[in-house]
């Protein structure tokens, strides 16, 4: 039986390799199913899920107050487009506007394309409202930034991996040194409609701002008379230990950037929220989606606001990160340079010299963990809210051997 698996996963991957375009390096594990913290591969192996499909699981997989949701609007209606309305999207605009304290919403679909709405409306509010020039509208972002990998948005990406040779590229943006409030003051001007950041830098490596950072970058939007856009896609929705990341440096931007978690790992689903002084610049023809607020997303979205507006899970993604933070900062020194985390999201600097992150989320895998790779040698771990603290104590466990095991 598991040479007949086996086989199975070779097969499926030889597929993969001949028909699939190769715009992904996974690791060689076909995940057949999957329940709350942990997934099953075809072989039958078990794996604690320390990814969580970059925060787009933050409730788990097979959620059942979730998977109930859309199997019983699945029954009912999944498609209208946006030529009419349906009885899901309303009630999950207004719930999820009032979870964020905004005024309106624009749903989409992947968070590639709520930044790409964002800027839209960045540029119809400088020019409609601020009174830029046409055409002169400015997006000031920050070095080291991912936001998604469509043309406009790797023109203002410092990856050569998401950038090279996929030019020309979209004007319209500065880029400043992420955590540098003086630099970011110093790169405003007349034109500058809006300011595009992460609260915290995701693929970069969970690299988190000085602590007034973001605080100082609301100070200088407001002053400037410019726009404040946080990108919460992977930070937001309870895994930093807030339903915002923003909430935890008592910031409020102009417009969140929501996806990812805000589908419950079922459908995709991203939004952006916003004051109706901004979102409200749009008109009718000017941006849209066929699938952006369809009946199954609005009801899986709705789901999620209600499982967010108790506070458990942001409550456990900080006392389970608390843990998680104190059992990896001992491994410093010890295979390990450096821990940055806020909540269940945590970036791990391998030292130099010991082994590449790949190379680690490999022996990981061997283990049973499944964590990802990034920018060489860190490792990012973000695993399901609904993990149990000593399921994160035995991954830890695993990452500690395989360092020791690499130290010799």
């Amino acid at each position: 039986m598991t040479a007949h698996l086996a086989s199975e996963t070779q097969r499926y991957l030889a597929q993969a390799e001949e028909f699939g375009a190769h715009n992904y390096h996974p690791l060689p594990i076909v995940v057949s199913e999957a329940f709350g913290a942990w997934v099953t591969d075809v072989d039958g192996k078990r794996y604690l899920d320390c990814l969580a499909a970059y925060s787009a699981l933050n409730f788990g997989h097979a959620h059942p107050v979730l998977v109930d949701v859309a199997k019983a609007q699945l029954d009912r209606l999944t498609l209208t487009s946006r030529a009419f309305h349906n009885d899901r999207l309303g009630p999950f605009l207004e719930g999820l506007a009032k979870l964020a304290g905004k005024d309106m919403v624009l749903p989409m679909n992947t968070g590639a394309e709520a930044v790409e709405s964002a800027i839209k409306v960045a540029r119809a509010w400088g020019y409609r409202v601020k009174g830029v020039e046409h055409d002169r509208a400015k997006i000031i972002v920050a070095n080291g930034n991912f936001h998604g990998r469509t043309t406009t948005i790797i023109s203002f990406s410092d990856d050569p991996d998401a950038r090279d040779d996929f030019g020309p590229y979209t004007p319209g943006f500065v880029s400043v040194p992420y955590g540098d409030a003086a630099a970011l003051a110093a790169a405003i001007d007349d034109d500058t409609v809006a300011v595009l950041l992460e609260p915290i830098q995701g693929e970069a490596g969970i690299v988190v701002p000085p602590h007034g950072y973001l605080a100082e970058v609301r100070r200088l939007t407001l002053d400037a008379g410019v726009l404040f856009i946080a990108d919460e896609i992977q930070s937001g929705l309870g895994r930093t230990g807030a339903t915002f990341q923003c909430d935890n440096e008592g910031v409020i931007p102009d417009l969140y950037l929501l996806g990812k978690a805000l589908g419950g790992g079922i459908v995709p689903v991203s939004a952006v929220v916003g004051d109706a002084s901004v979102l409200g610049v749009l008109r009718p023809g000017e941006h849209g989606s066929t699938f952006g607020g369809n009946p199954l997303a609005a009801a899986v979205g709705l789901a999620v606001v209600g499982l967010l507006e108790t506070g458990d899970y942001q409550r456990r993604a900080r006392e389970l990160g608390a843990g998680l933070r104190a059992r990896l900062d001992a491994l410093v020194g010890r295979g390990v340079v450096e821990v940055r985390s806020v909540g269940l999201w945590a970036g791990i600097d391998i030292a130099p010299g010991l082994a590449s992150g790949r190379r680690v989320a490999e022996l990981l895998a061997e283990r049973g963990v499944l964590a990802k790779d990034t920018h060489g040698s860190t490792i990012r771990l973000a695993p399901p809210l609904v993990v149990e603290a000593d399921e994160l104590d035995w991954a830890v466990d695993q990452l500690e051997a395989v360092l020791a095991d690499l130290r010799g």
